[in-house]
């Protein structure tokens, strides 16, 4: 029995693939949904042993490398950071990762569980399947985890709001409404995780794989969950925003009645004088 083992691990937000496919010597316009793939002649001299080692790197911030152990991994990524200078100073931060196993076995059926596929033959589609719905699930436990913390902190101001007051700054509304419609804007990306490799368009076997593993993942149920919760959020930070301007405008009147008031009073005392 042969074992391909995966490790996910979603780094960033976003991934310049175009810049190391050309250190590499790949001249090819990588788009949002397709990944590179360095095998293990372009792995030659980053790491010690590189037979059947390979990875794979999306441009969504996810690296999945396929059996190479921990050292390797931070060999890989520390090389990989002198090219894309994102990936500098988070080499050794794995907080967002997940590990897979391919076991190929003869004589045996196509089986999918939560940690490994147990399949008969190696066939050339089942890593970079594999692969991609593993770099798109950890890309999103990783926008999971922002939006949630984000939630932490609108739930602080709603405590606020309950006791009668808002005590919260514009200006921190403001950078809070900045993050949110920044979460917005990269659900409309992270849209694109649920796209299909082009390999499912041409290879049946290797589209019934992907929709297993995606339904597993449950990519698609996770990102209608992060839609919903942008979209909750941006209804959260329009009140907020009603009420700082509902501030202000109160402010402004008391301004404009105080300074009425004055204006009376100076002429009353003007009128007694003379």
């Amino acid at each position: 029995m042969t074992i391909i083992n995966f490790k996910a691990i979603a780094f960033l937000d976003e991934i310049n693939v175009n810049t190391i496919a050309i250190h590499f010597g790949i001249n090819h316009k990588f788009k949002w949904e397709e990944s590179l793939t360095l095998d293990e002649v372009a792995l030659k001299g980053i790491v010690r042993d590189p037979r059947d080692k390979s990875i794979f790197v999306f441009p969504f911030g996810s690296i999945v490398f396929i059996n190479c152990q921990y050292h390797e991994i931070m060999d890989i990524t520390d090389y990989l950071s002198h090219i894309e200078k994102n990936l500098e100073q988070i080499s050794y931060y794995l907080d967002f990762s997940d590990d897979y196993k391919v076991e190929i076995s003869p004589n045996e059926i196509l089986k999918i569980y939560n940690d490994n596929l147990v399949t008969a033959y190696d066939l050339n589609f089942q890593k970079e399947i594999v692969s991609t719905v593993l770099a798109k699930s950890v890309a999103l436990e990783r926008i999971e985890f922002q939006i949630d913390k984000l939630i932490d902190e609108i739930e602080e101001i709603i405590n606020y709001l309950q006791k009668g007051n808002l005590t919260v700054s514009d200006k921190k509304l403001a950078k809070m409404s900045a993050r949110i419609l920044d979460f917005r804007l990269r659900v409309i990306s992270y849209i694109m995780l649920l796209d299909k490799p082009e390999i499912t368009w041409v290879n049946e076997e290797a589209e019934n794989l992907f929709d297993k593993l995606s339904t597993l993942f449950e990519l698609n149920d996770r990102c209608e969950n992060i839609r919903q919760k942008s979209e909750m959020m941006m209804d959260i930070t329009q009140v907020f925003s009603e009420l700082a301007h509902a501030r202000r405008g109160s402010r402004l009147e008391y301004a404009v009645i105080f300074l009425i008031t004055l204006e009376i009073i100076i002429s009353i005392i003007l009128n007694f004088v003379k």
